[in-house]
């Protein structure tokens, strides 16, 4: 059966009248009167008289109800085209929502509904079925009308929780308004409005049924499959936007105030960001970074460009988290092990980013440790180890990485191959940065190939334009990246956009589907200001290094060269104190000896032997 026959089945009076619902009616929200009994003198027929007494029982229920709250009672949901409504949903009564008075240009009905978190069923049949409802937090339906048709009907009701709160509305189009998702194959509905949403840490995927050409009331529908011609739905492209809710901010009330920026054609392009444009031969699957705890909008507008109309899809929320579950949860997303981790590094970053080459062996264990680190949590990331293990082996091998940097450094003292290391730190950061940008969304760089040729050559210019000036480079990299880790240290215990520069690296090699993902993250208040603190520290750093650093040799001398010139020194020279210490031997021998004789029993004193007569 098509939805078109449904519209016409549950739009009949007598039929209408059977639905029963809970609600929670706001201020300004009418209740559908008690149908009024028949005039007197007027002949009912043998139907009137058979329905008469379930009338009034009708009304009798209702009126019971009302008096008690409207806790108990079933109430019609009054709808007007274009305005939200709210309702109170439970799992046992079913809602029925009615729209009245459309109009004879109106010839398709989309109803939709939204929740904060919890799914809802929203069908044509008070019993729902597979093919004639549908069910989430972000759903809808498709009421294609019959000629003289002024009525229509849907039924509400939540899934698995007992009160719902809930947000409905209705959108009338006309016959040259395309019909979104009026070519569904894929989906269990004949016309499917949708947007099909799911969602890993690394990638949100959003996918939705072609749409079809409109048609007035009574006609057949354009076929799906009949050409590619311009004259069948593949003249049709699709405008995909997206919206970003405000950061930090999980509540209900702020998700229904901007939903209703993203469910009308005219307010979805002055508020949404318009991402793509899709054509019919393009595939209907997205992909998307995830940004958990960041509550995101999407939405498609489709555009007929024969007729210059358009008609708008469903709109689909996500937090990329649990609301409600235990694991994965909004609120506990970020770990004990990331902020005391995070913290720590943040501490030796400011220290590095103000006094890092005066301190070079800290400066070089703290690039070695970076450096180390992201290697080995790709490295270990790729096995089943749970996260907080997952983190301490990658703290211990930074750790390993960052002393065996300086080891080379105090036993060499080759400065080429330890600015090297550094300035491929920075120049990570720099590639990091230029994907961050819109110019990492090109569709060419969704080839692995040119993405990593390209990073690479990107990473490897900063080392090679400042091997001219390797104290420079050092105090550019400490002042960059050391004030970089406030970023990362924030990001652990609030949003920010800023932190996924130098994870987006990581979730590309480490899930494949990112490669496809649009990159697109939003910048408030809270990512300004945390800009501005970055850029800050960073040009202070700077500043302050290269103002103390420019009297003093460029770097301090070889290590090993001092402590064995140091050495000869001691043993050629008689008169220094430091000639006359024992060697290392026999200094741990004394040593030992000493810690002998503190566990020795001590003898008593006095005279034992026998007296000589």
């Amino acid at each position: 059966m098509s939805g078109a026959q449904k519209g016409r089945r549950w739009s009949q009076p007598g039929l209408s009248l059977g639905g029963q619902a809970l609600f929670l009616l706001p201020p300004g929200l009418r209740r559908a009167a008690p149908p009024p009994p028949p005039p007197p003198g007027r002949a009912m027929g043998l139907r009137g008289a058979l329905l008469l007494p379930l009338l009034l029982a009708l009304g009798g229920l209702r009126g019971g109800g009302a008096q008690e709250g409207g806790a108990q009672a079933g109430h019609l949901l009054e709808l007007s085209l274009g305005k939200f409504e709210t309702v109170l949903l439970n799992k046992t009564a079913p809602a029925l929502a009615v729209l009245r008075n459309i109009g004879s240009n109106v010839t398709v009905v989309i109803f939709q509904i939204h929740t904060h978190y919890k799914n809802v069923i929203v069908s044509f049949d008070k019993k729902p079925f597979a093919n004639s409802s549908g069910t989430g937090a972000d759903t809808g339906l498709v009421s294609v009308l019959r000629s003289q048709q002024t009525v229509c009907t849907w039924y509400l009701q939540a899934e698995d929780a007992d009160r719902v709160l809930s947000t409905a509305v209705s959108f009338p189009y006309t016959e040259k308004d395309p019909i979104p998702g009026g070519c569904n194959l894929e989906f269990n509905l004949d016309i499917d409005p949708n947007i099909y949403l799911d969602y890993n840490l690394v990638t949100t995927h959003i996918k939705f049924a072609p749409a079809n050409l409109g048609y007035a009331r009574d006609t057949k529908a354009p076929s799906c499959d009949s050409g590619t011609s311009q004259e069948s739905r593949w003249r049709l492209s699709y405008d995909v936007y997206q919206y970003f809710l405000p950061e930090n901010d999980l509540s209900e009330a702020v998700l229904v105030s901007h939903m209703r920026k993203m469910s009308e054609v005219q307010s979805i392009r002055a508020h949404g960001i318009k991402i793509m444009t899709l054509t019919s031969q393009d595939k209907t699957d997205l992909y998307f970074s995830s940004l958990p705890g960041q509550g995101v909008i999407y939405n498609i507008i489709v555009r007929d460009p024969l007729w210059n109309t358009s008609a708008a899809y469903v709109p689909v929320h996500t937090y990329t988290c649990s609301l409600s579950g235990v694991e994965g949860n909004c609120q506990t997303s970020r770990k004990l092990s990331t902020k005391i981790f995070f913290t720590i590094l943040v501490v030796l970053g400011l220290f590095v980013c103000f006094l890092g080459h005066r301190f070079w062996k800290t400066d070089l264990f703290f690039m070695g440790f970076i450096f180390t680190a992201c290697f080995c949590f790709i490295a270990i990331s790729k096995t089943e180890l749970s996260y907080d293990v997952n983190l301490g082996l990658t703290a211990a091998a930074g750790v390993v990485g960052g002393l065996l940097l300086v080891a080379y450094w105090w036993r060499f003292g080759f400065v080429p191959l330890c600015m090297l290391i550094v300035g491929l730190d920075l120049g990570f950061l720099v590639a990091c940065i230029t994907f961050f940008t819109p110019l990492g969304d090109y569709k060419v760089f969704q080839d692995d190939a040119v993405f990593w040729v390209t990073f690479c050559c990107v990473a490897l210019i900063v080392p090679i334009v400042c091997v001219g000036c390797p104290r420079l480079l050092n105090i550019l990299t400490c002042g960059i990246i050391g004030s970089y880790t406030i970023v990362l240290a924030t990001a652990c215990y609030m949003n920010t956009s800023l932190s996924y520069i130098g994870t987006d690296l990581l979730r590309r090699i480490l899930n494949e589907n990112f490669r496809k993902a649009y990159v697109s993250v939003p910048f408030q208040s809270n990512d300004f200001i945390l800009l501005a603190v970055w850029a800050m520290l960073a040009i202070g750093g700077i500043t302050v290094q290269l103002r103390r650093e420019r009297c003093e040799p460029p770097f301090p001398p070889q290590p090993y060269r001092i402590w064995k010139r140091e050495r000869e020194r001691r043993i050629t020279n008689i008169l220094d104190p430091s000639h006359h210490v024992p060697p290392l031997r026999e200094r741990i021998q004394s040593k030992l000896s000493q810690m002998k004789d503190y566990f020795r029993k001590e003898q008593p004193a006095g005279e034992r032997t026998p007296l000589l007569l």
